[in-house]
């Protein structure tokens, strides 16, 4: 998720926006509160009533009585105490190395960090800030060479820079921000490409590799799809509609099966200042995205971020962006087809007819889950011909019912309500404006819609809800027991006939969130996990070459559930479905990102996003943290640096599998 405050936002995601959908669309809370009867939710224990939430009673009793006889996990490792502390941990027996940090030089005529005399053309020659989603692209058949890509998704300026801040009355100030400043945090945007060899087991940066390249939020990019040329997309700067200058705030992502790179535009409106000329067409647009939000100071100098100077450049962004790898001169692509929205992630799986689907999630309390399936199918054994798949397809946004079904609802223009009369003049209309689309067509409010996962082992869809705390006493319900959702939801799909590009399908919950041994929370993990394996704010996740599913989150806390944010190993076969065991956990006031395993599934590459960003709720530091008084000074820990977001490298001991 994104956090574009220069400060940290509550752990109640606050950094999610306020929630900007006017619409009467049943939420998804309102949806299993109603499949789920208060007759099953009160049945039996309090562990076992959280979970008839999600599971019917005797299945329930029947697993119960399995785990009780030692019924086995899919994943093998000795669990994480979970905590909080300024360093990070992983399961006994594994190595957590440091493989990137921020400021690390990626070609050999980069300086090396020095963040006391940071510099815009320095930052561009080295690896960027918040790195969030973590992708590897095999590079040959020895499995030792690959290539890696890292979104660099915004800025905490109060942890970037020195001299910048005071604190009065115990809380941060921080001086306006210079164009210096700026330059160098556009520089510290957008994503990297970097070549790794694998020695001795372990990964390491090629620094000479011909491969290398940051991309920035100065990155020309062009624009492709039904939105491409469109008069809602030009601007003064560029009178054509296709070409515009940067990607931010990407968060999640994805890599096709043909080897690109997937960046997903998210928090985009952060970005934007000024004021929109009165009566403009494009104001309930920007409405509903919350554009503009003037949490970075750009538009006091580059006149693309002022509305009032631009007003059409907002619809340039929040696109899901291509980029071929294989090629560091190549111009990214903002495919355009997959939607407008604040983009997640984008994962994809190749359907049984050839035929590429693409899951996503627009994150924002009461937004919508979404799918793209390309009308053109995935050939192996031609690269190039699949160069521009996303380029024509369909856009669907999910509607769940309360008997477990499912249906995908195409946002095409001239269907139902998409039509003129309502403003859909076009198919760019409805992909600029695509959660206004998901409105009339009455897509199921979520909560949160973060990373979505298909799995091809089993066939199913794993949903990431991070938490909605916006939901209203009105609301509460025995299935659904929280007027405030702050711990999040994992939702499971199962597309009809196990086809992923299906129209229809089944949905149930794999797990609600929190702390099970609190009544009034209504957590439904398993009773086999253990006070260490339950967790709160799922966001990102991975499944690995073995069909299994990890998870790692996002707002937990001192305050929100007593721990860090980590990654956790959760089961979703067998006896020990809805098991959670805690493998690795972050320094004090970070978020976990990534995770990604290699295809081997010898190493777990996680990206540890601003570590240090609090403290002041943790009794080991107790007040603000900022660059001169930090939370934690990880990973270095020396005190002539700063603390560095960076990309780890997990591996066991000894060479193998991991959790194997």
């Amino acid at each position: 998720m994104s956090n574009v405050s220069p400060f940290r936002t509550s752990q109640l995601e606050e950094a999610a926006g306020p929630g900007h959908n006017p619409t009467e669309n049943p939420t998804m809370g309102e949806i299993i509160a109603n499949r789920f009867s208060r007759r099953d939710f009160l049945r039996g224990s309090l562990a076992v009533s959280a979970i008839a939430a999600t599971v019917s009673p005797v299945a329930l009793m029947m697993a119960d009585e399995a785990r009780a006889q030692g019924a086995a996990s899919a994943f093998n490792f000795e669990e994480v105490e979970a905590g909080i502390d300024e360093r990070h941990h992983v399961a006994a027996g594994y190595d957590a190395d440091v493989l990137l940090r921020w400021g690390d030089p990626l070609f050999p005529d980069a300086p090396e960090f020095d963040p006391a005399n940071q510099t815009p053309e320095a930052q561009a020659r080295q690896f960027g800030y918040n790195n969030d989603y973590v992708g590897f692209i095999p590079m040959d058949d020895s499995q030792d060479r690959g290539i890696l890509v890292v979104n660099h998704e915004y800025t905490n300026e109060h942890l970037m820079f020195p001299g910048i801040v005071k604190v009065v009355d115990g809380k941060l100030e921080v001086t306006p921000a210079d164009k210096k400043r700026v330059d160098i945090e556009i520089a510290a945007h957008g994503g990297t490409v970097v070549e790794l060899a694998r020695e001795n087991g372990k990964w390491r940066p090629v620094v000479e590799g011909k491969l290398n390249r940051r991309i920035t939020a100065n990155t020309e990019m062009e624009l492709t799809g039904p939105a491409a040329g469109h008069d809602r997309l030009k601007t003064n700067a560029d009178a054509t509609g296709t070409k515009v200058f940067g990607t931010i705030n990407n968060c999640a992502g994805g890599v096709t099966p043909w080897g690109t790179y997937i960046m997903a535009e998210e928090n985009f409106h952060g970005y934007f200042g000024g004021e929109l000329p009165a009566d403009h067409a494009e104001a309930t647009n920007y409405e509903r995205l919350g554009v503009p939000d003037g949490s970075y100071a750009w538009a006091n100098f580059y006149d693309r971020f002022d509305l009032a100077k631009e007003p059409n450049e907002p619809n340039r962004f929040g696109w899901i962006v291509e980029v071929d790898v294989m090629d560091p001169n190549s111009t990214p692509k903002k495919r355009t087809a997959l939607g407008r929205f604040k983009h997640e992630g984008a994962e994809s799986i190749v359907n049984k007819d050839g035929r590429v689907v693409f899951y996503l999630g627009d994150d924002e309390r009461f937004d919508y889950v979404y799918k793209f399936v390309t009308s053109g199918t995935y050939n192996p054994d031609d690269r190039a011909a699949n160069m521009d798949l996303l380029d024509e397809g369909t856009l669907y946004v999910a509607k769940f019912t309360e008997d477990g079904t499912m249906t995908w609802m195409p946002l095409v223009q001239g269907e139902g309500p998409l039509t003129a009369e309502n403003g859909f003049n076009s198919q760019a209309d409805v992909v600029i404006e695509a959660r206004r689309a998901g409105d009339l067509l009455g897509a199921t409010k979520m909560d949160r819609p973060e990373d979505i996962q298909p799995n091809g082992s089993n066939g199913k869809v794993y949903v990431m809800l991070t938490n909605n705390t916006k939901r209203t006493e009105e609301q509460v319900n025995a299935a659904n027991p929280r007027a405030k959702n702050a711990f999040g939801h994992i939702i499971e799909i199962a597309e009809d006939g196990g086809d992923f590009a299906a129209t229809t399908g089944k949905w149930e919950v794999l797990l609600k969130c929190g702390d099970p041994s609190v009544a009034e929370v209504g957590a439904s993990f398993s009773t086999a996990t253990t006070e260490n394996g339950w967790f709160g704010m799922p966001d990102n996740c991975a499944v690995d070459s073995a069909g299994r599913l990890w998870v790692s989150t996002d707002g937990n806390s001192p305050e929100a559930t007593g721990r860090t944010d980590g990654l956790w190993a959760v089961d979703t076969e067998g006896e020990a479905r809805a098991t959670s065991k805690l493998f690795f956990r972050v320094p004090v006031g970070a978020e976990m990102c990534g995770p990604l395993f290699t295809p081997d599934d010898e190493t777990a590459f996680v990206a540890v996003q601003h570590p240090a960003d609090g403290g002041d709720d943790w009794e080991g530091f107790g007040r603000p943290s900022y660059y001169e008084d930090l939370s934690t000074r990880w990973p270095d820990f020396k005190d002539d640096m700063p603390v560095r977001p960076s990309v780890v490298m997990i591996t066991k001991q000894g060479g193998g599998k991991i959790a194997v």
